[in-house]
C-alpha cells in the first residue's frame, strides 16, 4: 500500500514544523493495536506528531492524557464492536475538559456488531460530541484523509516562538 510521501524539509534543510500533536488511542474494551498503529503511520504521512496510547487504555488514562498534553486532535478506533458503547461513556469526559472542549475528537472502526445501525450510531456519536464518524464499510480512509486535509492549521503551531507576542 502507498500513500502521500512525507513533507519535503523546508527552505535551506530546515525540517518542517508538524501540523500539530495527535492522540490515537483505543478503548479499555478493544485489544487490538494493527489499527492504531495503520492510523499512526496515515497520520504521520500527513505531517501530525502522534501520541498512540496503544490498547485496552481504560477511560481514565485516556483523560489524564488529553489533560496532560492538550493534542490537537484526538483518534480513537476500535475494531471489537465495543466502539459505540465505549465511545458514548468517554466522549462526555474529554469534551468536560476545558482544553477538548473545541478540539476536534473523532471515533472510527467496527464500532457495533450491527451493520443495519451504523447511521443510527453515528448520528448518536456525533450528537454526544465527536466531530465525526468513520465506520467500516465506507471508505473510512478516504473520509479520515478529507477530514484531516479540512482542519485549519493549529495557533500554536502557526507562530514561532519569536513571533510571539505578549499582551
Amino acid at each position: 500500500m502507498s500513500g502521500p510521501a512525507l513533507p519535503a524539509p523546508g527552505a535551506a534543510g530546515q525540517p518542517v514544523r508538524a501540523k500539530g500533536t495527535v492522540i490515537v488511542t483505543s478503548l479499555a474494551s478493544d485489544s487490538h493495536t494493527w489499527n492504531l498503529v495503520f492510523l499512526q503511520l496515515l497520520i504521520e504521512e500527513c505531517g501530525y506528531e502522534v501520541v498512540n496510547l496503544g490498547p485496552c487504555v481504560p477511560d481514565d488514562l485516556l483523560v489524564s492524557e488529553c489533560h496532560a498534553l492538550e493534542p490537537d486532535m484526538v483518534v480513537i478506533s476500535s475494531v471489537n464492536g465495543h466502539g459505540y458503547q465505549d465511545g458514548l461513556r468517554v466522549i462526555g469526559q474529554l469534551r468536560a475538559l476545558a482544553p477538548l472542549a473545541a478540539t476536534p475528537i473523532v471515533i472510527g472502526g467496527k464500532l457495533g456488531t450491527d451493520g443495519d445501525q451504523m447511521a443510527a450510531r453515528a448520528a448518536e456519536l456525533t450528537a454526544a460530541g465527536f466531530d465525526s464518524v468513520f465506520e467500516d464499510g465506507q471508505d473510512p480512509v478516504s473520509a479520515f484523509r478529507g477530514f484531516l486535509s479540512a482542519l485549519p492549521p493549529p495557533e500554536q503551531a502557526a507562530l514561532d516562538d519569536g513571533d510571539r507576542v505578549a499582551l
